[in-house]
């Protein structure tokens, strides 16, 4: 995920602009959690090596450390991400925040600088989170407000592991680790699906190779299958979506929206409990099938999900080598913006996006 740590010097007028602007008050919770972070910091290594480390945190951080030389070794840039720990001292590190009208799978985006349009906003404050989530429902949105571990800063600060990431799922710290260090490796400015997308591609089939190169092919297995899974649940979402703008794209009165949502609902669920769920490897579905109609939700899932079967097919065209992978798309996308990339990806693969799973509209 990427999260951009904007921390600006604010000068003459500061008291009032924090009173008046939502906005600097923002940006100063964030740069107090950013700053009060790298303050907490301590070097990987050294805990690592530490016997009063907890043993399984030192496990933890090993992984860590040998995952990140192994980025190193594709190629990528790890630089010092994840180098040193912080821990947060609570179990969320963030709220993140998407939003979307109820009558079309549109992203509702916040602007940044030098990163450019985000379709989601980060709260390090929960009570604003969820004030502005609140803001937005009241105007009519469908909203989607859900925690979040990890966020990158693109290599501006040498980000550290945050205690919320840890996770006892091998497969998932490493893929973690390698989906972190894909953001250094490429960004695309405003183009948050074509950058999580790959990012995905990055962790997964590096993470793959990690524990092949290891000798655990058990685990390399589970990443192959984590892959799988989230080719299948984009190409899932991409049918909802479709179907969910058949129903937009008439224009419906109110009653017929609430309606037709209902029954694209209830597609969703009896596809997730059918043919969809048979082919899952590594999900389980629980309440997943139970979900209504959220356009918000939508947008935030299929972010890390937007046509990842086009990052395979580029992967397996670049000899199933990440790091040549990363290289050559990045050479591909160049200096591109938005929605670009992801069409220079298609017509270098030999697709045409279709309108189902191209890239959501702004508003």
């Amino acid at each position: 995920m990427i999260f951009l740590i904007v921390v600006g010097v604010l000068m003459a007028g500061y008291g009032t602009a924090y009173v008046a602007s939502d906005d600097v008050r923002y940006l100063t919770r964030a740069g107090m959690e950013e700053t009060r972070i790298l303050q907490s910091r301590r070097p990987i290594a050294d805990l690592a090596r530490d016997p009063a480390t907890k043993p399984e945190l030192r496990s933890q951080l090993q992984l860590v450390l040998d995952t990140r030389d192994y980025a190193a070794k594709l190629g990528l840039a790890a630089k010092q991400t994840y180098t040193t720990y912080a821990d947060v001292g609570r179990d969320t590190l963030l709220l993140n925040l998407s939003a979307a009208p109820k009558d079309c799978i549109c992203a509702y985006t916040w602007k940044y600088p030098i990163v450019g349009r985000i379709p989601y906003k980060g709260f390090f404050d929960v009570r604003a989170g969820q004030r502005e989530a609140d803001r937005l429902a009241a105007r009519g949105y469908d909203i989607y407000l859900r925690p979040a571990a990890a966020f990158s800063t693109l290599g501006w600060f040498n980000d550290p592991l945050l205690s919320t990431a840890l996770t006892p799922d091998s497969v998932e710290l490493a893929a973690l680790v390698f989906h972190e260090i894909a953001h250094n490796s490429l960004y695309v400015k405003s183009a948050t699906p074509f950058n999580e997308s790959f990012a995905q591609l990055v962790a997964y089939r590096a993470a793959e190779h990690f524990f092949l190169a290891r000798g655990d092919s058990v685990a390399a297995q589970r990443a192959a299958n984590r892959w799988h899974d989230e080719i299948v649940l984009g190409e899932y979402y991409d049918s909802l979506v479709g179907r969910l703008n058949q129903l937009y794209d008439s224009h419906p009165a109110p009653e017929a929206l609430d309606s037709g949502r209902w029954v694209a609902a209830a597609w969703a669920r009896a596809q997730l409990e059918g043919p969809v769920g048979s082919q899952l490897k590594t999900y389980r579905i629980g309440r997943l099938a139970e979900r209504p109609v959220n356009n918000a939700q939508l947008v935030g899932v299929r972010i890390y999900r937007t046509r990842l079967d086009l990052f395979d097919r580029w992967y397996d065209a670049n000899g199933q080598d990440v790091g040549k992978s990363v290289t050559a798309l990045r050479d591909l996308v160049g200096d591109t913006e938005g929605d670009s990339a992801l069409g220079r990806l298609a017509r270098a693969v030999g697709d045409s996006l279709r309108a189902s799973s191209d890239s959501e509209g702004e508003k």
